[in-house]
């Protein structure tokens, strides 16, 4: 290269550099861009401990260093290591590429095509081994450097690999591009990701429209780390969000479904609902019941709604299981019931017909934008067909009912609907709370005591029919 040239490359880097390293700004319209040198953060000042790290993260880390690669811990498991949280995995980054990182371990199997990701798999636990990422501008002919960008912004293809100043550049957010390197256990801030953690505040790097043009999931991702790190999310990047919220209709469906449960199993469901209307994500997610909301503020449909997160929140902060079939059930309630409504009006259909259609209907419109697995949906439907049936308890149709699988899901689910305002529940869930607390005598004598209203009709068999007399000159 021309020494000219060369000394053009070496003042514009300067350049770079002195804009990058200015502290972030609090305005409304400023936003964050990384540093070209980080702030080393040595061993002797951040506190965090190797004995703090999974075994497996540790092993992966020290034979990627002893294969003679760059390894570090990068994202997350700092992040919540210094905010005194316990993480929930460990991330890896690595110069070494998926094939590379492959060779060094029989137990690892590659997975991605949108960015090529290496998962170390150790009995259950994964560690996730990620390359480097790189500037797409900046790419190189090599095959394995591959990006693909759609007509609004949107990453479909990411295999672009770079080195460590550029992968902290790609990260999303300024808590995200902290590396905790093996080799002398400090920690790499390339974003002020350590200020934005005590000021508690969650800032995208880069230009927050790009970013979410880039990959529209960081909206929710921005929101569900606002919640669970108790922060709140800078004006610069919350900004945006709304504006772009019909991006979300370019994600798969499947990935959708899986922020969905990092969104509502994290014990901060009610918090990020809320968060969700606010900035006009919902709708996205849930169109139907979306519009079942604004059409009644404050409505039994929004108590039903808030209450339900609000009881998961209380059962996974304890400890308790929580299973996606109760949530999505919920969700997808009312515009269940909106749909029976209208196909028996629309089409003169009964009621068990409708409601069956309607169960359909609903479920693959909700695919369009959620894809719930069926494992999932079919215990919604189990839930949905339980509250039909709550009513018809004669003989041993209740004992038969509280035998079902999903039976006390759907008997919590209408404790749910009575907490939030239906009525005329109450007393069907009154009778069925005494009978689930009784013993067996007990149950016999609240079932004989109500009366032949709730005595199952007797199926006559084929041979038990009566036979008209046929005339005798036939």
């Amino acid at each position: 290269m021309p020494r000219r040239a060369v000394i053009i490359s070496k003042l514009f880097k300067l350049c770079r550099q002195a804009l990058s390293a200015k502290e972030p700004s609090d305005n409304d319209g400023a936003y964050v861009t990384t540093l070209s040198e980080p702030l080393i953060i040595p061993r002797s000042e951040h506190g965090i401990s190797r004995a703090q790290f999974s075994p497996n993260a540790l092993k992966v880390l020290y034979r990627l260093k002893d294969g003679g690669y760059d390894a570090y811990l990068v994202g997350g498991c700092v992040r919540d290591l210094l905010l005194g949280l316990e993480p929930k995995d460990f991330d890896v980054v690595t110069n070494a590429t998926p094939e590379q990182v492959k060779k060094l371990f029989r137990n690892c199997r590659l997975i991605g095509r949108r960015f090529r990701l290496a998962h170390i798999v150790f009995g259950r636990e994964i560690i996730e081994v990620a390359t480097m990422r790189g500037h797409h501008e900046e790419q190189n002919t090599q095959k394995c450097n591959k990006s693909q960008a759609s007509e609004h912004g949107q990453l479909l293809r990411d295999n672009v690999y770079g080195t460590i100043d550029e992968d902290a550049e790609r990260r999303d957010f300024t808590i995200n591009a902290l590396y905790y390197c093996i080799k002398d256990y400090s920690i790499y801030d390339y974003a002020n990701g350590v200020n934005a953690i005590k000021k508690r505040r969650v800032e995208l790097i880069g230009d927050p429209e790009t970013r979410y043009r880039e990959d529209p999931v960081r909206m929710l991702r921005a929101i569900r780390f606002a919640t669970k790190l108790d922060m709140t999310i800078s004006p610069a990047t919350a900004k945006p969000i709304t504006q772009l919220a019909d991006l979300l209709a370019n994600i798969p469906p499947a990935r959708l479904f899986e922020e969905c449960l990092k969104l509502f199993l994290s014990g901060k469901a009610q918090e990020n609902f809320s968060a969700l209307r606010d900035f006009g994500l919902f709708k996205y997610l849930f169109p139907e019941l979306d519009k079942i909301l604004d059409a009644n503020p404050g409505g039994l449909e929004e108590k039903f709604v808030t209450q339900m997160f609000v009881n998961t929140d209380a059962r996974i902060n304890n400890d308790k299981k929580v299973t996606p079939a109760f949530i999505f059930a919920a969700l997808l309630w009312f515009p269940l019931l909106k749909r029976t409504e209208e196909l028996m009006q629309r089409e003169q259909l009964p009621h068990f017909e409708a409601l069956a259609s309607a169960m359909n209907q609903v479920l693959s419109e909700s695919a369009q934008q959620v894809a719930v697995p069926k494992r999932f949906t079919l215990g919604a439907r189990d839930i949905w067909h339980i509250q039909h049936r709550f009513d018809k308890r004669g003989g041993q149709r209740a004992y038969r009912l509280s035998q079902q699988p999903r039976f006390k899901a759907a008997y919590d689910f209408m404790l749910l609907l009575v907490d939030s305002g239906q009525d005329e529940l109450k007393e069907l869930c009154d009778w069925w709370t005494a009978y689930l607390n009784t013993d067996v005598n007990g149950q016999k004598m609240m079932v004989k005591s109500l009366g032949g209203n709730n005595r199952p009709r007797r199926r006559r068999s084929g041979g038990s029919r009566r036979r008209t007399n046929k005339p005798a000159s036939e």
